[in-house]
């Protein structure tokens, strides 16, 4: 959340502050595979091969779309074969990935059982049973479930003076041998590579609030603000995860956790909205039970003493503007935070939106596809709506996303889709590439600016003067977004001035000279910016 608040102070005072430099050079237009060409698919095929020696599900991906029977038998029977390796080898979470992959091509081998796999997965999963000993009956059990996290980080200079430097957050037991659940950002320094300074973890009791135990980060998840921690300790109670998919606004939740480092705090109120987009993945929920530093981390419980959510947020100075990850992103990904490690979301380089008729919501619309990208590969275009992944229905943009926080890059999933030309219901395969850290960047520096545009601002481009290349012409304005927001109209004139990319404030900003139709066509100059990332990415 700090990060958060960071960027959108940056990008409001930008008028104020910016600074500009030189746009880099741009690349040239992306031009697809042409498979009528004989080269064309001899080069293919060496590609392939080459890729079945280090990514044979991406292997697999290009041998659909180059249409080669033999081809693709070959590569199914590689996939069909580390499928096999990684069942010997016990490792489940990814034969569920070659699995689904050979699913997704109707390939799925006979020796394959998906009951069995998930079995073993979920077999030593945390957070999927609690023994009635262990379970809160009471809310002061429950209290004694959640921990004080204790992040030392050595001392700073504060003021000219050497003072003790301490991260304080929450915590709460879900298992039996000692694992519980904080947030990324309370454990980040234990983790994060650009951190070089001295850092350890502990944790704290609120039956003992003097004994620091060690504790250990298992895996973690910098998009979603969650990880999974492990201490040498059989914990008091340890909390059911609940269904937050059952909350409404208006339903009563507490917050427990360690307030400015006031141990086992209790705190509680109603769900004030189900869907913030706060995060770049997914909605969370606003509460107005009071959270201040030091809750992020703690369980918000409903009154059945299950966990609905992870408090993470509340905006300093605002009062009843808190907010809390919906503890279905956290069972969705357990798996892949037990198996260890950074936890990776994959993307298939699209921006868009929930498709609404009136009031109705009918599936995910695609605004723009990254050129080259996976999305663009599979031949979804701009205007195209996502009914359907895997034989799960998709109604919004956020179901989606949850859909897509099941499986990992390098996954092969099956898509069914509205034509946004023909309205016909088709279907295609699309691959998982990596989510990369700054999806904005990405976009920006990989297509020109009539097109990056459409994701970072929401209106389309067109240059308009073969003189000078910096001269464009609105010709779409995507509604909702910050170009719709400050007035911009198709047919608008747009003078591109610079551009910033600022890796420190996690930022691009654009200076542009307009003429606005809606302003009367009046001359000036503005600056408008957006972060690195944002949960319109998908």
């Amino acid at each position: 959340m700090n990060r958060l608040l960071k960027i959108l102070f940056f990008i409001w005072a930008s008028v104020f502050l910016f600074s500009c430099k030189s746009e880099p050079k741009r690349p040239a237009d992306y031009v697809p595979l042409d498979y009528t060409k004989e080269d064309v698919i001899k080069n293919e095929i060496n590609n392939i091969r080459h890729l079945q020696q280090t990514e044979c599900v991406k292997a697999l991906y290009h041998a659909v779309f180059l249409g080669n029977k033999d081809v693709i038998e070959e590569c199914v029977k590689i996939v069909e074969n580390k499928l096999k390796v990684a069942i010997e080898q016990k490792d489940f979470i990814e034969a569920e990935r070659f699995a689904v992959s050979l699913n997704a091509v109707n390939a799925l081998p006979s020796f394959y059982s998906q009951k069995a796999i998930v079995e073993e997965i979920n077999k030593d999963l945390p957070g999927t049973k609690v023994s009635a000993a262990k379970r809160p009956v009471t809310t002061a059990d429950c209290i004694n479930a959640t921990v004080t996290m204790w992040v030392d980080k050595g001392v700073k200079v504060q003021n000219g003076n050497m003072v003790q430097d301490i991260v304080i957050g929450s915590g709460f037991f879900i298992d039996e041998r000692g694992y519980l659940i904080t947030n990324y950002h309370v454990i980040q320094s234990m983790v994060d590579p650009k951190y070089e300074g001295y850092s350890r973890l502990f944790i704290k009791l609120p039956a003992d609030t003097e004994t620091k135990i060690p504790a250990k980060v298992i895996g973690y998840d910098s998009v979603l603000d969650l990880a999974l921690v492990k201490a040498d300790i059989e914990p008091p109670f340890c909390l059911s995860l609940g269904s937050s998919e059952d909350l409404s606004v208006g339903d009563k939740v507490s917050a427990i956790g360690a307030p400015i480092g006031l141990e086992g705090t209790l705190t509680s109120g109603i769900i004030s909205s189900v869907d913030r987009k706060l995060t770049t993945m997914g909605v969370v929920f606003q509460l107005d039970a009071a959270v201040n530093s030091g809750n992020s981390g703690g369980p918000l419980i409903d009154t059945n003493n299950k966990v609905q959510a992870i408090v993470f947020a509340g905006i300093m100075k605002y009062q009843g503007l808190n907010f809390a990850i919906p503890v279905e992103y956290l069972k969705n990904e357990l798996p892949y935070l037990y198996k260890g490690g950074d936890v990776i979301h994959g993307w298939i380089g699209s921006y868009g939106n929930t498709k609404k008729v009136r009031t109705v919501k009918s599936g995910l619309e695609i605004y723009y596809n990254l050129p080259g990208g996976t999305a663009d590969f599979s031949k979804l275009s701009a205007g195209d709506i996502i009914t359907e992944v895997n034989g799960i229905k998709v109604l919004s943009l956020e179901q989606f996303q949850m859909i897509m926080m099941k499986y990992e890059p390098g996954t092969l999933l099956k898509i069914k889709y509205v034509d946004g030309k023909d309205t016909l219901e088709k279907s295609t395969v699309i691959y998982l590439e990596k989510r990369p850290e700054y999806p904005t960047k990405t976009f920006y520096e990989s297509d020109l600016v009539t097109g990056s545009f459409i994701p970072l601002f929401g209106m389309a481009l067109a240059p308009s003067s073969t003189t000078n290349k910096k001269l464009y012409t609105i010709t779409k304005v995507i509604n909702g977004t910050t170009a719709d927001e400050m007035g911009f109209s198709e047919n608008d004139p747009v003078t591109v001035r610079k551009i910033e990319l600022d890796d420190t404030q996690e930022a691009l900003i654009a200076q542009l000279y307009v003429q606005r139709r809606k302003k009367g066509f009046l001359d000036m100059t503005m600056v408008i910016g957006t972060s690195y990332d944002s949960p319109y990415y998908f």
